[in-house]
């Protein structure tokens, strides 16, 4: 989409784009977007049978790239884990994906292949519109269909061969942690969850970092995100906006602290939006209205456990959600660890937790 970029009479056009940034501010912040946006076109990836993944392959595990389809027909592509070991068994399996603006071959994929390690039949995913995953436009989110993405989940491990039905988890990181809780709210098939470095997405983009989003500022970004769908709808495909997480200088540290994962060789991934692309302008119209963690208490009496770290800037909303969860739940903190800390990092990660837990809950 052409745009003017004189900086002396910008276009209105301009103007709007930038008023629109402006006022999504924080939420927007929450998924990359920079300060000016273009038109990307993305498309859906084929399944590569390579091993692509920012972490080592397991040698005691089998892999395997999978298909199924959501509730919508869409066709979602993951990672299955399986361990080695496990002779004729049916095991306890665990569905697995996070963060938002992520793919499985980053911290999904770890989760799953460590926990896979632990006797646990896992499987990561791409969520919708995402990845290696179907769904057009691409590089969109919705709370309703990526909360269906883990139903989906479910749905494939409890057909498989080698896994128990009844013995069904799930993880979900980040702004997946948000969608986890949603998701199994609502499907009583799943026995235990764990969400870690969780976000709300419904919240961040509706309110602002710490519901710092006024009455006023929120009624204006609803005002342009409703006039930027008279735009896409003329160009014929969402505008999206610049790679994410291209430092400039001067973001807050929380920021930062993404990119040291997603833009380096810590966690790049070239299929991920957080590493090489963008969301599109108008992902945050669903999330405005739909809270998608008005039904947590109902996960009772399956226990819920909440893992965040100390220094995170986004524990808040894992300390809320705990309070808002019934019996049984914990909250567990990981002493100076920030939210990133928790996507990758081996010796920070509380794996003995989750399998101790797991090991629990979805007992034959």
């Amino acid at each position: 989409m052409p745009t003017n970029t004189s900086e002396k009479n910008p276009s209105p056009h301009v103007v709007h784009r930038r008023e629109l940034l402006k006022l999504t501010g924080a939420g927007v912040a929450a998924f990359g977007v920079a300060s000016t946006f273009n038109t990307l076109k993305a498309k859906a990836q084929n399944m590569s049978d390579e091993w692509d993944k920012v972490f080592p392959r397991s040698e005691r595990v089998d892999h395997e790239k999978v298909t199924f389809k959501n509730r919508y027909g869409i066709t979602l592509t993951g990672d299955l884990y399986l361990p080695k070991d496990r002779a004729d068994n049916r095991l306890p399996a665990i569905v697995v994906s996070g963060p938002f603006g992520a793919v499985k071959e980053q911290s999904s994929g770890l989760y799953a292949q460590t926990m896979a390690e632990r006797g646990f039949v896992t499987l990561a995913f791409d969520p919708s519109f995402t990845g290696e995953s179907g769904g057009e436009p691409r590089n969109v989110a919705s709370p309703d269909i990526n909360t269906e993405d883990f139903m989906a989940g479910v749905d494939y491990l409890g057909l498989h061969a080698s896994v128990d039905r009844e013995r069904i988890g799930v993880i979900g990181i980040c702004g997946w942690g948000g969608m986890a809780l949603s998701a199994v709210a609502a499907d009583k098939r799943v026995k235990a969850i764990v969400a870690s470095t969780m976000y709300d997405m419904t919240r961040v983009m509706s309110k602002g970092y710490n519901d710092s989003v006024t009455l006023e500022q929120r009624s204006e970004t609803l005002e342009q995100l409703s006039r930027q769908r008279w735009e896409d709808a003329e160009e014929g495909t969402p505008a999206y906006g610049p790679v994410s997480l291209e430092l400039k200088g001067g973001e807050p540290q929380f920021v930062v602290e993404y990119a040291d994962y997603y833009k380096t060789p810590r966690g790049f991934h070239p299929r991920a939006i957080n590493s090489n692309a963008s969301w599109s302008l108008t992902t945050p119209l669903s999330f405005m209205n739909m809270p998608i963690l008005n039904y947590i208490a109902e996960i009772s009496p399956r226990p819920v456990l909440i893992i965040h770290g100390e220094k995170a800037h986004s524990r808040y909303f894992s300390e809320t959600a705990f309070a808002a969860a019934a019996e049984p739940k914990e909250l567990m903190i990981i002493p100076g660890a920030n939210h990133t800390d928790l996507y990758d990092k081996v010796d920070v990660i509380p794996f003995d937790k989750l399998t101790s837990f797991f090991s629990q809950h979805l007992a034959a």
